[in-house]
């Protein structure tokens, strides 16, 4: 029977409240999950490969030219371009003259030679060398090229006219037979000094005052190759 009242529910009576509904799980399987989590790897790795911002760019930039610019380590290469050609490089000529004393050492009638060319400021040519040689066989004969320690024969200095005289070495001797030459034998200096071949220097000694005979103009005067023979120590005052 209706009264015009609502019907009475039983219990208490509900105030209007709602009722939250109870969340939905929802599960998923493995592959599901490992799918997932693939994804976000590649999501991740994309980022980290993406082209750099001008920001990044710049840094990297500044990061190479500073690399440029440290010392670079003993023994790195270098490449060189094949167009590049290295400028020539010039040195100054180098020439070697026996010294006083090796030429004493060696002791030989061509060291003596030497010795005279060199005090008299001559250059020892072969050809130099050759005439002085054959000049010393005719004073004293190569055998004993030092009798009396004066190859030639010189009076300038030794004691004795003639040539007859004596030096205490053989290195005076070579300094006495040069300054007699220079003190008054033009033509023989003129031909030493100009490197004249033997047979033209020899004819200039011939023409001096140097021996009386004057070789008899050349006919006492052998071209035949001079023995090499060495004094004794005693000679060159050793």
């Amino acid at each position: 029977m209706q009264t015009g009242y609502p019907t009475p529910t039983h219990g208490r009576r509900s105030a209007g409240r709602r009722v939250t509904p109870l969340p939905l799980v929802v599960r998923r399987s493995i592959a599901d999950r490992v799918g997932v989590g693939v994804m976000a790897l590649a999501l991740v790795a994309g980022l980290s490969i993406s082209p750099a911002g001008p920001a990044q760019a710049s840094t990297a930039q500044a990061i190479a030219t500073a690399q440029q610019q440290q010392p670079r380590p003993a023994g790195q290469i270098y490449v060189v371009d094949a167009g590049v050609v290295a400028p020539p490089i010039v040195r100054d000529s180098m020439a070697a003259t026996d010294g006083v004393q090796t030429l004493t050492n060696n002791g030989t009638n061509a060291d003596w030679a030497k010795l005279v060319l060199m005090d008299g400021g001559w250059p020892t040519t072969d050809e130099n060398i050759t005439v002085l040689l054959r000049w010393m066989r005719q004073e004293n004969g190569p055998p004993d090229w030092w009798n009396r320690n004066n190859p030639l024969n010189n009076g300038y200095g030794s004691g004795g006219g003639a040539g007859l005289g004596s030096y205490d070495n053989l290195q005076d001797a070579a300094q006495y037979a040069a300054a007699n030459l220079h003190r008054g034998y033009p033509g023989i200096v003129a031909a030493l000094a100009s490197g004249a071949s033997a047979d033209v220097t020899a004819a200039a000694i011939w023409a001096s005052p140097w021996a009386t005979s004057h070789y008899a103009n050349g006919a006492h005067w052998s071209t035949a190759p001079v023995q090499l023979v060495k004094a004794p120590a005693s000679a060159w005052g050793g």
